[in-house]
């Protein structure tokens, strides 16, 4: 039993000019908080949830902690963030199959974020509840405890921001079983808030420079009227947005997915696994190709011409282990991309003296993008980010010294070799997920070439030389991924070029 539903595609809201909402499906943004202290919330929300036989009310804790208060341009990350849905086990054993004893639960909360008169609306996504007995506990009562982290929240303007839960999306799926045929796909529920509900989660001060308040977060507090003066125009005009092209190529990702350069899970209790259809998704990703016996470099997806849209699917395969399960907690989102990249043009010194002018062309597999974190039992989480590929490379419109040399058609690597490239956590941008993106860094070795020449003339050797082996690295940067099937104004569409790595982002009008 299947149904399919999108939260977000009939919830509209406003593109801010005094909050910008970073949300996030991939769930693993954890940035800093801004404030010097951190304040322990929860609140319990009632929920109206559609099933089969009817409609259910459904209490939904959510626990967390929050900054005391924000401060102007610097995220603000609840972290520790859990929710916590109790179901009647009479209401959940008709939505599984025959026999199932056990329930796997993934969670989606809309949550809209206000300061002053600005709103948006950030998804708290991809938090998962581990197995639990459909039995219930001695009430009959079955807890589906879901954890995650949230994206986080910047604000350009001082005033009182509240998080306020919106819609409540639950994927309900009984746990794979070895041996046994695949899982039947997850049953999605739809829930809102029952009539009377606030479902104020927090709010948070963000004061202009020296105020000294500091309001306590939490479902008890009362938002007021609205804290700060929204600075607006100077003119006192609303700005102006412009129009949103919301367009990405209608590429599905084919191929399988390759995770071997991803952190194996460590020994311990065998972790959750959800396989889902995954969120369509496009965006930028420009780069630099060093070769080492040249000491030279190349443009990948010049952002200066016509760069290509890297699509994927977001978040098909999830891996999760609880910290408190043996063996450490481990969190791993896989997705599937594909970009087609265009020729790249190359100018180098062949042996350090010969000028030599060629168009590159790149024949790029499936992209597997997997992140996540590994974590100690009631340790720190170790992040990770890696994004592989396999990738063959043709050369042609070969000049030297400005004299045209004739490869043939077929002047390229042997064989296919692998790209894999890592996330830097020791910067201040690291790669937390496929949709927020940032910068990568790989080394590969380049294979030997093979049909080089013309006319009887064998070029294999002279590129070989001059190119093929270790040590050659690649540089990408990711921008934001556009989410066309979310609300534009929060999913970062139309997508964005990013700058090459090592230079300053592009200004965006």
């Amino acid at each position: 039993m299947s149904e399919k539903t999108s939260a977000t595609a009939s919830r509209r809201s406003v593109r801010l000019a005094s909050v910008a909402a970073v949300a996030t499906l991939a769930g693993l943004l954890s940035g800093p908080g801004s404030a010097a202290d951190d304040v322990d919330a929860s609140a319990v929300v009632t929920y109206d949830c559609d099933l089969p036989s009817g409609t259910v009310q459904v209490p939904l804790e959510v626990r967390g902690t929050f900054p005391a208060t924000g401060e102007v341009d610097v995220p603000m990350s609840p972290v520790d963030v859990s929710m916590t849905a109790d179901f009647e086990a009479a209401d959940l054993a008709p939505l599984l199959p025959e026999g199932a004893s056990e329930v796997v639960s993934t969670a989606t909360l809309d949550v809209d974020v206000v300061q002053n008169d600005q709103t948006a609306q950030a998804q708290w996504a991809q938090f998962v509840a581990p197995a639990t007995p459909l039995a219930g506990d001695e009430n009959g009562k079955v807890r589906l405890a879901h954890t995650g982290e949230v994206p986080s929240v910047t604000v350009s303007a001082a005033g009182d921001v509240t998080l306020t839960a919106g819609q409540l999306t639950l994927g309900l799926s009984a746990p794979a079983v070895e041996g046994e045929e695949a899982p039947a796909d997850p049953v999605t529920l739809t829930c809102d808030r029952s009539e009377g509900e606030a479902g104020l989660l927090a709010t948070v001060l963000v004061p202009d420079a020296g105020t000294p308040e500091t309001p306590d977060p939490g479902g008890e507090t009362d938002p007021g009227e609205g804290g700060g003066e929204d600075p607006g125009d100077p003119e006192g005009e609303p700005p102006v947005v412009p129009p949103v092209d919301t367009s990405c190529p209608d590429v599905v990702p084919q191929g399988e997915m390759d995770i071997s350069d991803a952190p194996v899970i460590p020994p311990g209790a065998p972790p959750f696994q959800l396989n889902l259809p995954g969120q369509r998704v496009c965006g930028y990703a420009v780069g630099l190709a060093t070769i080492k016996k040249l000491n030279g470099s190349t443009i990948i997806n010049d952002p200066s011409k016509k760069p290509a849209l890297l699509s994927a699917l977001a978040n098909q395969r999830v891996t999760v282990r609880t910290p408190q399960m043996e063996g450490g907690g481990y969190n791993m989102f896989n997705s599937l991309a594909t970009l087609d990249l265009p020729d790249a043009e190359s100018t180098f010194l062949a042996f350090g003296f010969q000028p030599v002018s060629a168009e590159v062309s790149f024949e790029t597999g499936p992209l597997t993008v997997s992140t996540g974190n590994v974590m100690e039992v009631f340790g720190y989480p170790v992040n990770f980010a890696v994004v592989s590929f396999k990738q063959s490379m043709r050369l042609h419109d070969v000049t030297v010294n400005g004299v045209p040399l004739d490869v043939g058609p077929d002047c390229r690597t042997v064989r296919p070799y692998k790209v894999v490239l890592r996330g830097d956590f020791t910067g201040g941008n690291p790669y937390l997920n496929v949709l927020e993106g940032g910068p990568l860094n790989g080394t590969l070795d380049i294979p030997a070439f093979s049909g080089c020449g013309s006319g009887g003339q064998d070029l294999d050797a002279l590129f070989t030389a001059s190119i093929s082996g270790p040590g050659n690295s690649i540089a990408l940067n990711q921008a934001n991924m556009c989410v066309p099937d979310a609300d534009p104004s929060v999913w970062n569409c139309p997508p964005r070029l990013p700058a090459l790595p090592g230079a300053p982002t592009p200004a965006v009008d």
